[in-house]
């Protein structure tokens, strides 16, 4: 079969390589689109811990069942919740899968869904609601995440948000927190096309030219936000976080920070600020993500760039409009 393989530090080539070899207990799924998430960057820069070449990367994806199954025929579109826990840690056996104590990923600890097929245990397949988009259902873990976000970030309906980044998680929040009654929410994102696309889905946004705190405090009288969401994990942002947020408020770190930032904690002391990290999500989380992303809220709009898989290296060095990269298989 053709896969996009990573091969080691800014290499990946589409190539052909092995059939699978099927495990008992799994099943293959034929492919329709896989997703490049931040973390599949990060394999690509060679600064991902436990990615090792040759590796096909890609734990976003959808496809048809295309072995035998003990739920679900062939050719079911289906999606996969993608963290495979141990079950035997403290973690996993409190119910907290998705930070179990070894977790592994499909598309970072074995192969994943950047190719023709990928195998996938029977229990993590979900089935996606009948008329789901093929290309919809690929987006649905990063929903995942934007809900878990939502939900361990404790966010309630009424308080202002402010979002800062309009990637495709950035985006897919503010999506989510408004589904779950955000009606003050504001995005500040430096690229003007993912902002121009943040006011197509009908936000409000900062003029990252202009000073962003002076913005923030005429847009919430004066106070901060309630909750600041970083989805931009950059150390510019970081250095806002502190008087972006309202005293008493919370800022929820959603991004992945490719270099450790510094924060100043003499203000996290004054305005007594909390900080909530989100990692992964969990199968309730998934689940939810399944439900929302057949409802037409405008998660489909952010996957504004599809290209075949055979164009990997052109999906890793994407034009400035992309807000999310997708591959057809």
């Amino acid at each position: 079969m053709k896969a996009l393989v990573f091969e080691g530090t800014d290499q990946v080539v589409y190539r052909e390589v092995p059939d699978i070899e099927l495990r008992k207990g799994w099943t293959l799924i034929r492919v329709a689109y896989a997703g490049i998430c931040g973390s599949d960057v990060t394999i690509l820069k060679g600064k991902h811990p436990r990615a090792k070449a040759p590796l096909i990367m890609g734990h976003e994806f959808s496809g048809y069942v295309a072995s035998e199954n003990p739920k679900y025929p062939e050719g079911t579109l289906v999606t996969a919740f993608p963290y495979l826990p141990c079950g035997v840690c403290e973690r996993c056996r409190n119910g907290q899968f998705h930070v179990c104590e070894s977790l592994k990923l499909i598309g970072i600890d074995l192969d994943g869904g950047m190719a023709e097929y990928v195998q996938v245990p029977d229990e993590m397949i979900c089935p996606v609601p009948e008329g789901t988009n093929p290309q919809a259902a690929a987006f649905i873990e990063p929903v995942g995440i934007s809900v878990h976000a939502a939900r361990k970030g404790g966010y309630h309906p009424g308080d202002s948000v402010l979002m800062f980044g309009a990637g495709g998680i950035g985006l897919s929040t503010a999506i989510t927190l408004q589904s779950f009654g955000a009606e003050k929410l504001i995005i500040c994102e430096p690229n003007p096309l993912r902002r121009a696309m943040a006011e197509e889905l009908g936000f409000e946004t900062l003029d990252p030219n202009q000073d962003v705190i002076k913005q923030v405090y005429d847009r919430t009288d004066g106070m901060g936000a309630d909750y600041v969401y970083d989805c931009a994990g950059v150390q510019p942002v970081a250095d806002l976080l502190p008087d972006a947020v309202k005293i008493n408020g919370r800022i929820v770190i959603v991004a992945g920070y490719k270099n450790p930032p510094v924060m100043n904690f003499q203000k996290g002391m004054f305005r007594e600020f909390d900080i909530q990290f989100i990692r992964n999500c969990t199968r309730k989380d998934f689940e939810i993500a399944t439900g929302l992303v057949g409802k037409g809220l405008g998660y489909e709009k952010l996957l504004n760039c599809t290209l075949p898989l055979s164009q990997g290296s052109e999906g890793f060095n994407p034009p400035s409009y992309a807000c999310k990269v997708m591959f057809q298989a």
